[in-house]
């Protein structure tokens, strides 16, 4: 690993993941992808291709939307607002290979607040 740089570690964690994580109709996936700018997650069928539903820092009910704990946890409760809209109440969580810490950790708290189990 000496010569890969930290994006291409993270890829590569996250492809080890994906190979036991996978969403299905009845437990879709909960992918977390995070920037310097923006926090992203989506709820994903797996089985389908399809995305159940979507939220980001980008979106207007997020106020102030910029790339840290806060807006994390205020994203993590929309999705779990558009997912229970949705009907769906149980996912897997996809970490996308990053450190279960900060705002992972911020945006998957809320979203168990907001009703989602995993």
């Amino acid at each position: 690993m000496s010569n890969l740089n930290r994006k291409e570690v993270r890829k590569k964690i996250h492809r080890r993941i994906r190979k036991k994580v996978a969403g299905t109709g009845d437990r879709p996936r909960l992918a977390v992808h995070y920037s310097n700018k923006n926090i992203y997650a989506q709820v994903i069928d797996d089985a389908s291709g399809a995305t159940v539903c979507a939220a980001s820092s980008l979106d207007k009910e997020v106020e102030g939307g910029s790339s840290n704990v806060a807006t994390a946890e205020k994203v993590g409760t929309l999705i779990a607002k558009r997912a229970q809209e949705a009907k769906v109440s149980i996912v897997v969580f996809d970490r996308g290979g990053h450190l279960f810490h900060g705002k992972v950790k911020a945006l998957a708290d809320a979203a168990r607040e907001g009703g989602l189990k995993f």
